[in-house]
């Protein structure tokens, strides 16, 4: 141990992954305000624990003075997609941000891991702002799809339960789960756009009804009580026959009916 403190030690890692979760949420968000396809399904983060990076550095035999350069993943990031496709897409919009810098790449999707271990990872260095002035952080950022992740978060409890020694009739039986997580991946990209159309349905329903309720409320404040009462029961009409386009005609004409409100208490 080389007596440092490990608190002040952690706390440029902690500050880059709320940083990071922060501005890749933000991506996802804008994506899907531009009424673009979003390839990020969520975004999750955390920092090593010390002992794990005193295991990892004993490991790759990394001196306790070069942890900073010789532990990568101190900063972990990690990205859920729904289709493989959407990783690579991820992982290129990342590449082009000018508020990092990409150090490398390893694609164990094309060239998975013996154990069937599949992910996409990036090497990054994050600037972080602190009160000493900008300090360079090193961060991992691995993109999976949801089975790719379910798959090595079965793995991580294994290896721990077996200290890292897993039995070869459970290295075997992890293998076929991985190759199955990995058919399953397939067959969805298969579906891709029709999952997409579906999904980009629903949010259009959700976002109409959303729309629609506000408005009606808007309705209450100008004191409109009747027309919301009316409106709010042909609303439960047409959300009841599931009519998207006769939610969107009726948002129209409450919008018609709210300016008239409007130009009223104006004058």
């Amino acid at each position: 141990m080389d007596g440092r403190d490990w608190g002040k030690f952690l706390l440029p890692y902690e500050q880059a992954v709320e940083e990071l979760k922060v501005k890749l949420k933000s991506l996802r968000s804008e994506l899907k305000a531009r009424d673009e396809y979003a390839p990020i399904e969520f975004v999750t983060g955390r920092v090593k624990r010390i002992s794990s990076i005193l295991e990892k550095a004993r490991k790759l035999s990394v001196p306790l003075d070069r942890i900073e350069m010789g532990i990568e993943d101190i900063a972990g990031i990690r990205i859920m997609c729904q289709f493989v496709d959407d990783i690579y897409r991820v992982a290129d919009l990342i590449r082009h941000r000018k508020d990092l810098v990409m150090v490398y790449e390893k694609d164990y999707i094309t060239n998975f891991k013996d154990s069937g271990y599949r992910s996409y990872h990036l090497i990054v260095e994050y600037p972080v702002q602190t009160s000493l002035g900008s300090k360079p952080v090193l961060a991992e950022i691995q993109i999976r799809t949801l089975g790719m992740n379910f798959w090595a978060t079965i793995e991580h409890s294994l290896n721990y339960k077996y200290r890292n020694q897993l039995p070869e009739h459970v290295q075997e039986r992890l293998r076929k789960a991985a190759e199955a997580a990995s058919q399953l991946d397939i067959e969805m990209s298969s579906i891709r756009q029709e999952i997409v159309d579906a999904q980009q349905e629903f949010e259009q329903s959700s976002v109409i009804v959303r729309k629609v309720l506000n408005e009606i409320q808007e309705l209450y404040f100008f004191r409109r009580v009747r027309e919301a009462v009316q409106f709010q029961l042909r609303f439960n009409e047409l959300w009841e026959q599931d009519d998207v386009w006769g939610l969107k005609e009726l948002s129209n004409e409450i919008q018609e009916s709210l300016d008239r409100a409007g130009k009223g208490r104006s004058n």
